[in-house]
Parts: structure tokens; C-alpha cells; sequence
């Protein structure tokens, strides 16, 4: 049988790693873990990694840059804030539908761990909830969303709505069937955008 070619060699080590980091936890796995995993010799890991922090901070990564990308090209657009919000919520569940173990890695190993590597990946961590900000931003200011609500604080609420449904469907404590993801993406948006859309004139003058 032929061999497969180097970089199918070097995605197979990564894809273990998600596999092992999901199963046994980051700080419980070893590299040579991953190398039983992906079915190559021990040796070939230190070959393209140099240890297994470089393999998680390269998932991290990854997946954060298609984030990131996503929003961007979301807030370019010409949809509504509300479809725009609607759009970085649906890229983030399906993500997770689709890459349950990534994403479960990413989570709990990296964005809500205060460790090096959380620290580590703060400023692409910030650009994702800055883009969120921006599209808030961009809503304030033709009139769209409410002027007296910080930015950064719509965007915070969002991810933070955004994570515990993710912690949730990790550790199994809220249904996550077909139907429980759309209703999902549905309410974070009504949620932070029933917050954030201008009031009627009476209500406000009733609060």
C-alpha cells in the first residue's frame, strides 16, 4: 500500500489529537496518546509538532481564523443586524454540530481556561467579539439598535449566551437533538436583539 503523503500524515496527527484531547482531556493525554490514535510511530508526532501544546494551539487556530473570517465576510454584507448577529450564531452552533470534539477542545481547553492558553490566543479571541461590537456599532448608528448600550458589552452577552449553550451541549445537560440547535440560534438572537432594538416610543416613556 502506498504511503500517504506528508501532509495527510500531518491532518491525521491533528485529527487524532482532537479525538484524544475530547476523550481524556488536554492536560491528561499524551503525545504518545495521539501518535496510538492517528496509527504512526511516536517518533513522526515530534516529526511535524513539537510537542502538544503546538497541536492545540494549532486547532485553536484553525477554527477560530474560519470564525473570524465568517464574521467578517457577515458584517460586509447587506443583511439586517439582526441576520447578521443571526449568521456569526448559526457559523458557531454548526460548527458545533458538525465538530462536536473540536469544538468541545476549543471551549474547555482554550477559551474558558485562564491559562497560557487562553492568554495566548486573546487577541484572536478579542477580534472575533470585536466584529460582533462592529456590527452593533454599524446598527447604533443608522438607528437600528439602541445608542445607550456599550458595544463591547452586546457583543460580551452574545458570546457569553453563545458559550453556555455550548457548555451545555458538551457536558450534557440540555437537549441537543436537530430541533434544539435551531431553537437555540432563534433564541440567542431574540434574546440580544430584543435587548438592543429600539423600544416603542410609549414603552420607553412607560419604563
Amino acid at each position: 500500500m502506498a504511503q500517504a503523503p506528508a501532509p495527510d500524515k500531518r491532518r491525521a496527527i491533528l485529527d487524532a489529537a482532537i479525538t484524544v484531547f475530547a476523550r481524556q482531556g488536554f492536560h491528561s493525554a499524551r503525545v504518545s496518546d495521539v501518535a496510538a490514535e492517528a496509527g504512526v510511530a511516536y517518533g513522526l508526532v515530534y516529526h511535524y509538532f513539537n510537542s502538544k501544546d503546538q497541536m492545540l494551539n494549532e486547532l485553536f487556530s484553525e477554527r477560530w481564523a474560519l470564525l473570524v473570517e465568517a464574521s467578517q465576510e457577515i458584517r460586509a454584507g447587506d443583511a439586517t443586524p439582526r441576520d447578521k448577529l443571526a449568521g456569526v450564531a448559526n457559523f458557531i452552533i454548526e460548527s458545533y454540530r458538525h465538530e462536536p470534539e473540536l469544538m468541545k477542545v476549543i471551549i474547555v481547553e482554550v477559551t474558558r481556561a485562564a491559562n497560557s492558553f487562553g492568554r495566548t490566543h486573546l487577541p484572536e479571541i478579542r477580534q472575533a467579539y470585536e466584529l460582533v461590537a462592529e456590527i452593533v456599532s454599524d446598527a447604533q448608528q443608522t438607528g437600528e439598535f439602541r445608542d445607550d448600550i456599550d458595544p463591547s458589552f452586546a457583543a460580551m452577552a452574545f458570546y457569553g449566551a453563545i458559550e453556555q449553550l455550548l457548555t451545555g451541549w458538551i457536558f450534557d445537560s440540555i437537549p441537543s437533538s436537530d430541533a434544539d440547535f435551531e431553537r437555540a440560534k432563534q433564541l440567542v438572537v431574540e434574546t440580544i436583539c430584543d435587548g438592543l432594538e429600539p423600544r416603542p416610543v410609549s414603552d420607553a416613556v412607560a419604563g
